[in-house]
């Protein structure tokens, strides 16, 4: 069971680190182009504000990151998962967002995907040495 939950911290991990990275870089080519009209439909923000918002996403998402992989703060990290599982589902499915063909199966891999990496950044506690299976023992 351990090695299934560091397997799914793992992914949660390297989920949330690219997106991290991929809000930043779509962000910073929009500020660097001059882009004044950025707009991503399933999300409920556009222009210079939707800019803004992926900027700071990015860059809160990388945040929370780094506090879980310390071992500090997990709680938020799992906190920032459940936002993207929201925003994915409301803006995908809950939403009138219409797709073009072929679209819907990848919006529905990316929405599991998160769901997964979700699951994966549950803030479980650590076992304590103590409590640990002394195998010298048996």
């Amino acid at each position: 069971m351990d090695v299934i939950r560091a397997l799914l911290r793992l992914f949660s991990y390297l989920f949330h680190g690219l997106l991290g990275l991929f809000l930043i870089c779509v962000s910073g080519l929009a500020l660097a182009s001059g882009v004044q009209d950025l707009r991503i439909d399933f999300l409920p923000w556009s222009g210079r504000t939707l800019i803004y918002v992926l900027l700071f996403a990015g860059v809160l998402g990388l945040v929370c990151l780094l506090l879980a992989i310390r071992g500090t703060l997990r709680v938020l990290f799992f906190f920032w998962t459940m936002a993207v599982v929201a925003f994915l589902l409301r803006g995908y499915f809950l939403s009138q967002y219409r797709f073009l063909p072929g679209e819907a199966i990848r919006a529905l891999y990316l929405t599991l995907a998160s769901l997964i990496a979700a699951i994966g950044a549950w803030p479980a506690r650590p076992r304590r040495a103590d409590t640990m299976p002394r195998w010298d023992r048996y």
